[in-house]
């Protein structure tokens, strides 16, 4: 009995979500109402308001699973390169250049900030950091980057990652934007090599 509660919860989670995440796209956070996700979804705002506590606990909620799937994303092209650091160059260029899609623009680097705060400390973020981190320590063990603290560089190169992204979405011009913003986290990204290229 108790775990066809936990599951219905569950299901009821995700359905808030998925209703959230389409209308935040579609129009915005502060267009978004609440009586149109409870509706989309089947619920009551009861619901809501039990897994989420109010619209910005459920647009948090959002953020996460789509800024989750950004880093999986970015973490999967990097792994492709068989090289710590062309993978750290592939997983950088690959997230910034996820700030052109049309729903991370607006959920995660627009009204995620305005509405949430700081994105460094955001639970999706605080992630990619310590796997940048490992990154950046295996880095360091083999030579390739100079003897730096590996969170220092990791919390520097995601932040890099991350305002580039932001300029990107925020830029008239998004297109013309992306090759600057990820020449300059490349570039950025090549202080930190011991011998530099």
């Amino acid at each position: 009995m108790a775990m066809k509660r936990l599951q219905m919860m569950e299901q009821n989670r995700a359905k808030l979500i998925a209703a959230a995440r389409k209308a935040f796209a579609d129009k915005g956070y502060a267009a978004a109402s609440m009586d149109e996700f409870t509706a989309a979804a089947g619920l009551t705002r009861g619901a809501l308001y039990h897994n989420f506590g109010d619209k910005r606990g459920l647009l948090a909620a959002v953020v996460d699973q789509i800024d989750s799937e950004m880093a999986a994303r970015a973490q999967a092209i990097g792994a492709k390169a068989n090289d710590d650091w062309l993978g750290l160059l592939a997983e950088g260029a690959a997230y910034i250049e996820m700030a052109l899609d049309p729903e991370v623009q607006r959920i995660v680097l627009l009204d995620g900030p305005a509405v949430l705060g700081d994105p460094s400390q955001w639970p999706s973020q605080s992630s990619c950091l310590q796997a940048t981190t490992r990154t950046v320590d295996r880095l360091i063990s083999d030579g390739v980057f100079k003897p730096v603290d590996p969170e220092a560089a990791a919390r520097l190169l995601n932040g890099a990652a991350l305002n580039a992204a932001l300029w990107i979405a925020a830029s008239s011009n998004p297109q013309e934007v992306l090759p600057k913003a990820i020449g300059a986290f490349q570039s950025l990204a090549t202080g930190f090599l011991k011998n530099p290229i």
